[in-house]
C-alpha cells in the first residue's frame, strides 16, 4: 500500500497519452469526443486532449494536496514525480508524437507538481524545525 499511493498520478496520465497516440492513428489525440452547442450559438468541440488536459488539472490538484503529507513515503512520492517529469520532457523533445501542445501542457503540469511538492516538504520542514526568521532561538 506505502508503494501505491507514491505512485504519481502523472504516471497514469503519461501511459493513456501514450496508448492513445503511439499505438494508434497520428490524429487521435485531436479526435472529437463530443460537441455542445453553448447558449451563444457557439459549438464547443471536445477532444480526447482537452479530455487529458481536463484530468491533468484535476491530478495536479491531487499532488499537490499529497504533497502536503510529511510522511517517509513522500520522498519516494517526490523521486517519482521527477523521474515521471524528467520521462515526459525527454518524451516531447525527442518523439514526434508527443510534440504537441497537449503534451507540452501535461509536461508542464509534471513540471509544477515536481515544483511544488519540493517546495511543500521545504517550507514543512523549515517549520518543523524551527528554520526562519521569525523563531528567536536560531
Amino acid at each position: 500500500m506505502f508503494v501505491i499511493r507514491s505512485i504519481p498520478l502523472f504516471a497514469i496520465l503519461w501511459l493513456a497519452y501514450n496508448a492513445l497516440t503511439m499505438f494508434s492513428d497520428a490524429g487521435s489525440i485531436e479526435t472529437v469526443v463530443f460537441s455542445i452547442t453553448l447558449p451563444s450559438e457557439v459549438v464547443w468541440e471536445i477532444t480526447r486532449g482537452d479530455i487529458l488536459v481536463f484530468i491533468g488539472i484535476i491530478f495536479l490538484y491531487v499532488e499537490i494536496f499529497k504533497a502536503t503529507r510529511t510522511t517517509t513515503g513522500s520522498i519516494l512520492d517526490h523521486t517519482l514525480s521527477m523521474v515521471v517529469f524528467v520521462g515526459m520532457l525527454l518524451q516531447f523533445i525527442l518523439a514526434e508524437k508527443a510534440g504537441n501542445s497537449v503534451f507540452a501542457v501535461l509536461t508542464l503540469m509534471a513540471l509544477v507538481d515536481v515544483v511544488a511538492g519540493f517546495t511543500v516538504t521545504i517550507v514543512s520542514a523549515r517549520r518543523d524545525f524551527g528554520f526562519g526568521g521569525n523563531n528567536p532561538n536560531v
